[in-house]
């Protein structure tokens, strides 16, 4: 029988969930890395034992961490064998995991706000690393997403990193603008017909499309609309939250902006407006059915201040038409008193039959439907707040 297994980021450490396919029952581990940020927990889709860590803290700086195993035991890669993953004063390392930047693909100059020293590449400097994806192909190539918006990939499972430098040498790059939580860059993902294709979303930036494997970039924002930008055909500068993509249908893609949910049909070239009957087209997440690409999930915020569920209800909306008609599910879910946030990375569906959906709080539940969303009980309750959740269908 197929099992299922869950990756969870927190404020406080990771957490990895495994259950059956009746997923009924889940054994919790964790958390790993305990009192530190992890913001993003992915794994292989080439080695369902390979998993990738975002862990970040203020004090020590962003580590990448590794599992070979399956998150039963973990590592940083860029670590020389035997090498202590501490200081001498016993402070963790923090710059276990070299990210260089890169020149200007436009002008062979280095990007700015970074310096050379001796003829050598210096290690990037920034607050964290919000996204990792990893190859759909080979478990050794990931990418990552950084704030402030820049993407890296790395071919060596995590040893040393390279920035995709034409990303932030783009022509547009002097005008993004950070969002609330920062100019990151936050959701990388791989066309699975096309592996040249890479698209991006940076807030408060836009949306991205690579079509020579992150060597150029383009934005795709037409048909994006945004309150604070005057020029209605801007080409950045809008806050997008979030996009995701089915495998049978890569041209098509969701987008959860600031406000507004959006698709596109032709692979970002152009967008139009789907959110219909939505209580608040506020939001963070949105998400596809494993089997049906025009089923689409969404959980409205009430607004850009006010960021709990309209009505203190916490409610999973789904299309089963592609946008505009949306129903409310919240079987099993909160319907009063609830004022938690759903972020941006903090939703992921199986490919079990029927789905498995999951999403997680900022109040520290995981919620889990078996039934594509009829349904939900929780996975877990009081984990610090929920950052991140992924989820592997292992068989």
């Amino acid at each position: 029988m197929s099992r299922v297994r869950v990756l969870v980021g927190t404020r406080k450490g990771a957490f990895v969930m495994t259950a059956d396919g009746k997923r009924e029952r889940w054994d919790v581990s964790g958390p790993h890395f305990a009192g530190w940020e992890i913001y993003h927990v992915k794994g292989s889709p080439a080695d369902p034992n390979r998993l990738y860590a975002s862990q970040t803290s203020g004090w020590f700086g962003q580590i990448i961490q590794r599992s070979d195993d399956g998150g039963k035991t973990w590592y940083q890669p860029g670590l020389a064998p035997g090498e202590s993953t501490k200081t001498p004063d016993g402070m963790p390392k923090g710059e276990s995991n070299k990210f260089a930047y890169d020149t200007s693909p436009e002008t062979g100059k280095p990007l700015t706000k970074h310096q050379w020293y001796d003829g050598t590449l210096r290690p990037w400097e920034f607050k964290r690393v919000w996204h990792l994806e990893p190859s759909l192909s080979d478990p050794d190539t990931v990418y990552a997403g950084a704030e402030d918006a820049a993407i890296f990939r790395t071919t060596d499972g995590g040893k040393s990193w390279r920035e995709l430098a034409g990303l932030r040498g783009h022509g547009t790059g002097p005008q993004w603008q950070p969002g609330a939580g920062g100019m990151c860059l936050h959701t990388i993902i791989q066309d699975p017909s096309n592996p040249e294709r890479i698209f991006t979303a940076i807030s408060a930036a836009g949306a991205f499309r690579s079509d020579d494997a992150g060597k150029t970039w383009k934005p795709i924002n037409r048909g994006l609309k945004s309150q604070f930008i005057p020029e209605p055909t801007a080409e950045v500068g809008h806050c997008v939250h979030r996009i995701a993509l089915h495998r049978s249908r890569p041209g098509t893609l969701f987008m959860q902006k600031h406000w507004d949910v959006m698709r596109t049909d032709d692979g970002g070239d152009s967008w139009r407006e789907i959110s219909g009957n939505l209580p608040s087209d506020f939001g963070f997440v949105v998400d596809i059915h494993a089997h049906e690409p025009e089923t689409v999930y969404v959980v409205p915020i009430k607004s850009d201040s006010e960021h709990f569920p309209p009505d203190g209800k916490l409610r999973v909306y789904r299309s089963r038409t592609g946008g505009n008609e949306w129903e409310a599910l919240t079987q099993g879910l909160p319907q009063e008193h609830c004022y938690v946030n759903v972020l941006r990375e903090a939703m992921a569906i199986d490919s079990l039959d029927p789905c498995g959906v999951y999403f997680g709080t900022t109040g520290g539940q995981v919620y889990g439907s078996a039934n594509a969303g009829e349904s939900w009980s929780p996975i877990a309750r009081d984990l610090p707040a929920v950052l991140s959740v992924e989820v592997q269908t292992l068989q």
